[in-house]
């Protein structure tokens, strides 16, 4: 089969394409034909090196996300059929992802795809709904009326959190950086939006929360973020968060002062400790009918084909667009 790998790290031009075995699957496994992938930050984080322990072994196949046709049903698996639509996350980091005409991966890591859009736009979803979802309905939960800080609004966490909180019924307040961004975070769901770029943490929270903070703050951002996350919320409330390096020299006396709760999501451990597996396709198939429902839809800004998975990767790490980057396998 064709396949796009690195043998190296380093820049987006390091990616190879090349022929290699068809994968078979094991006992709890399925092999899926790959019909697209998405870009993730950690995708590209992994090609840079800057995440070795993630790293399946070299040649490397990258990318977490998938949307394909099941061509292959190993030992034990009832869930799913030859044929069979779906999207997952089953590898990518730990073990070899889905840059690949074929893809194997524990049959709980994937889940039957969302009906209601085409099946190459499902690989949009997994990472960034996954971990969304456990943002704010795992290490948190969120109320009707609650008040929901949403900071980087459009981007690919960001834009699922939007949704998933008014689908929650929150009240939920969207940074982004420019006009055309505000625009699309009401379009998504959000109820006011904030230049955070010209307006202070004390006027925002003064403005959209009362003065007492936000009740939740959704951070997938981290950096500096994290740091305006604690003056943003309200004593006793929360803050999720997917960054684990900004906490590294984090003040955390704000978290005592105001009894605050801290989660962090690192939705690809279950892949990468080969464990609790089927949380993901639990939660990918509640995702799906909200899908299906209406309530979430991903936002694709650029599709590339798998051959131009270099071009992808660096208009992801510029940041200059919003939703998802998706490749397809042409």
């Amino acid at each position: 089969m064709t396949a796009h790998v690195i043998e190296e790290y380093g820049d987006p031009d390091v990616f190879e394409r090349t022929t290699v075995e068809v994968p078979e699957p094991g006992p709890d496994e399925i092999r899926v034909a790959v019909e697209a992938s998405s870009l993730n930050p950690v995708d590209y984080k992994i090609r840079q090196g800057a995440l070795p322990d993630f790293a399946p072994e070299f040649p490397a196949r990258l990318h977490c996300d998938v949307a394909g046709v099941v061509d292959a049903v190993g030992e034990n698996v009832s869930a799913f059929d030859e044929g069979d639509e779906v999207y997952g996350m089953p590898g990518g980091a730990g073990r070899q992802g889905a840059l690949a005409d074929y893809v194997v991966g524990h049959a709980g890591t994937f889940a039957h795809a969302p009906e209601s859009i085409p099946l190459e736009d499902a690989a949009a979803l997994p990472v960034v709904a996954l971990t969304a979802w456990e943002m704010l309905a795992d290490k948190t939960s969120v109320d009707i009326g609650d008040e929901v800080l949403v900071y980087g609004a459009t981007g690919g966490v960001g834009h699922i959190g939007v949704q998933l909180a008014a689908w929650f019924g929150a009240d939920v307040t969207a940074t982004a950086s420019s006009e055309a961004k505000r625009d699309l975070a009401e379009e998504l769901g959000a109820d006011a939006t904030v230049d955070y770029t010209e307006t202070d943490v004390e006027a925002y929270v003064d403005e959209h929360a009362g003065g007492d903070g936000f009740d939740v703050v959704f951070d997938p951002i981290g950096d500096e973020h994290l740091e305006t996350a604690f003056e943003a919320v309200r004593p006793f409330g929360t803050v999720v968060t997917t960054e684990s390096s900004a906490a590294q020299d984090l003040d955390l006396a704000p978290m005592h002062a105001n009894s605050l709760e801290l989660g962090v999501v690192l939705v690809i451990l279950p892949v990468l400790l080969g464990d609790r597996q089927d949380r993901i396709g639990e939660e990918l198939a509640d995702i799906a009918a909200l899908v299906d429902d209406g309530a979430v839809e991903p936002v694709i800004d650029e599709r590339f084909a798998f051959d131009e998975v270099a071009e992808a990767h660096r208009l992801g790490e510029s940041g200059d667009f919003r939703g998802k980057l998706l490749l397809v396998n042409e």
